[in-house]
């Protein structure tokens, strides 16, 4: 059995992307036409140069990951936009390529895509049954996944709390979801918005997103996972439903692999803005366990639950421009009195952490970001002045799977 890994000894990645058609850009609910170019059959699973390829529960989104965690957030970037153009050529020969962005703009889930029919359906099936899954919570909802190892309790308690503290503040930076069903939603995380109401009907699922300030492994299972299941087990007649993954915070521990799984990063138009995100938040986290480490429990009680997923939803609808409004970060990072917005924040942090914890391309990402908006404000920009029809659409699409092919980022023209 290979030993844990400790705190920021590397990364696990995932990324999340959809097949749509070429000619109009619509939803194509073809990944198993891929898996057969690559594999000769349906499989559920392939490699695709140094990454890791997979269906999804929706049969048009395809799912890319490092195989094992990386040191080195450019060579992720590299392997994750090789194999994007490995699988763009496979999808080519029936007129399809990947699109990134967290949702696509307009999408009808009921009646456009459908689950993954063949190996693994039967859980996708058992999904279907319980929770109904043809809406845009599970089949328009594309993300990257930061995961972060820890090794036994001490570094869980370091870890988890300094995630609470910083989660809220994710979506500013990584918003890229303003669309859905060709309309302006209000929202620049529309995915979040989404993603945070698709199981109502048991919300200890997902609880408040921000996850509960919980230190052990014992008082995790007791306070997130127990209550969980004990909502869950008048659906959960065959079983199929597990604690681990069933958990659907926007930061989730996965005991059984020492790792919590960040899932509130939209992903975004290219690989490079993916890995230069997640390097900043693992340079972030890290600078918080280094320098205050023990202190992180008592300062992650300090604020509730609730005025922490307040902030989490106020960063989801206004992105960059929404206040400050927990105290924790100005203290931890010593933040000036006039930085009042987590533009400001991110801003603050990319002056501080940069020079040595960012490459000069992804530092000059997050330049971008912080200059030009998040993703979300610049495909508002894009689409200003294109009405709400599905054509209106076509270019914005167009643009997004053209960055994506060519690992570059998006820029309204």
């Amino acid at each position: 059995m290979a030993r844990p890994l400790h705190l920021f000894a590397a990364a696990g990645l995932e990324l999340e992307y959809m097949v749509v058609r070429r000619d109009t850009g619509a939803v194509a609910p073809w990944v198993d036409r891929l898996m057969v170019a690559r594999t000769g059959r349906p499989a559920a699973d392939c490699r695709l140069g140094r990454c890791e390829a997979s269906n999804e529960l929706a049969a048009h989104v395809f799912e890319l990951k490092v195989p094992r965690p990386v040191t080195d957030f450019t060579v992720a970037e590299r392997a994750f936009a090789r194999a994007v153009k490995q699988a763009n050529r496979l999808l080519a020969a029936f007129g399809c390529e990947l699109l990134s962005g967290p949702m696509h703009p307009t999408m009808d889930p009921t009646r456009e895509s459908t689950t993954w029919g063949h190996e693994g359906r039967e859980i996708y099936e058992e999904l279907d049954r319980i929770f109904g899954c043809h809406g845009h919570g599970w089949f328009n909802l594309q993300s990257c996944h930061l995961n972060l190892p820890f090794a036994g309790d001490a570094e869980f308690a370091q870890l988890h709390a300094a995630i609470i503290l910083l989660l809220p503040f994710l979506p500013a930076l990584a918003a890229g979801s303003p669309f859905r069903e060709g309309r302006i939603t209000g929202w620049q995380d529309t995915r979040l918005d989404t993603y945070r109401r698709n199981q109502t009907r048991f919300p200890r699922i997902a609880g408040a997103i921000v996850p509960e300030p919980v230190f052990s492994e014992q008082e995790y299972r007791e306070r997130i996972f127990a209550p969980m299941m004990r909502q869950v087990a008048r659906v959960n007649r065959s079983g199929i439903l597990e604690a681990e993954w069933l958990n659907s915070r926007g930061a989730i521990a996965r005991f059984s692999r020492g790792a919590i799984e960040i899932r509130v990063l939209d992903v975004q138009e290219c690989p490079r803005a993916d890995m230069a995100i997640a390097a900043l938040v693992f340079a972030t986290l890290q600078e918080m366990v280094a320098r205050h480490g023990a202190r992180l429990p008592d300062l992650a009680r300090r604020v509730t639950t609730t005025a922490r997923q307040a902030q989490l939803l106020a960063c989801a609808r206004h992105g960059l421009a929404s206040p400050l409004r927990l105290p924790d970060l100005r203290e931890l990072f010593r933040l000036p009195a006039t930085a009042t917005t987590t533009r400001a924040f991110w801003r603050h942090l990319h002056t501080r952490l940069v020079p040595n914890a960012l490459s000069e391309s992804h530092a000059e990402v997050i330049a971008t970001i912080l200059r030009h908006g998040n993703l979300a404000d610049r495909l508002l920009v894009a689409h200003r002045g294109r009405g709400g029809r599905r054509t209106g659409f076509l270019p914005l699409v167009r643009g997004l799977a053209d960055c994506l092919a060519n690992n570059r980022m998006f820029a309204p023209i």
